[in-house]
């Protein structure tokens, strides 16, 4: 039975990859160049969502392009993640982190560091890693300062409330707020209910 043609196609594209792939860590710059150019559309994706101003977005790009070259140059075909999974999260990133630096008023920056990614069982847990990320910037500033430090850098409230000037139980009616309204973001069941 005949493959549809946008299934021949795909197939036919993941193959062509491999094969660039396989020549790019052999050192074939031709191959490099072409991975580079077959992914710049991503850049051009995320950079739109971002919302900048048109002063900004040539930088934001330039940014993403930086990103998108290292994450080529780094990527390892050999630990079974696709390298749009693998670039994605660099590239968005990278862009996030140049615009705190530039607005100090960006969404949550990535650091790369915290994206490791082992194998494709983790792709889960990265996607979502990631929304939670997306949803977290929607939030009153307050309440993503108080999430990040308690839920995500392990801070004691004691200690966060010590250094905020707030009472104990500020910090957790904090939090619950907050850990509501992400539930809801997220599209969680019983976002009501307290964690």
């Amino acid at each position: 039975m005949a493959l549809p043609d946008s299934a021949e196609k795909d197939k036919a594209d993941v193959q062509e990859e491999s094969l660039l792939w396989e020549k790019a860590c052999e050192g074939d710059e031709a191959a490099r160049e072409k991975l580079i150019l077959m992914h710049r559309p991503m850049v051009f994706w995320l950079a739109k969502k971002f919302n900048v101003s048109p002063q900004q977005y040539p930088d934001l790009i330039q940014e993403g392009m930086v990103a998108l070259i290292e994450a080529v140059d780094r990527y390892d075909p050999s630990r079974n993640i696709k390298f749009s999974t693998f670039a994605y999260y660099r590239v968005k990133g990278q862009m996030a982190n140049f615009l705190q630096r530039v607005e100090a008023k960006a969404p949550m920056p990535i650091d790369e560091t915290s994206v490791q990614i082992v194998s494709s069982d983790d792709f889960d847990n990265l996607e979502w890693s990631m929304s939670l990320m997306d949803e977290l910037a929607k939030l009153p500033e307050r309440e993503v300062e108080i999430i990040k430090a308690l839920v995500l850098d392990n801070v004691k409230a004691a200690d966060l409330a010590r250094e905020k000037g707030f009472d104990v139980s500020h910090i957790y009616r904090l939090k619950r707020k907050a850990v509501a309204k992400l539930r809801l973001l997220l599209g969680l069941e019983d976002a009501t209910k307290s964690p």
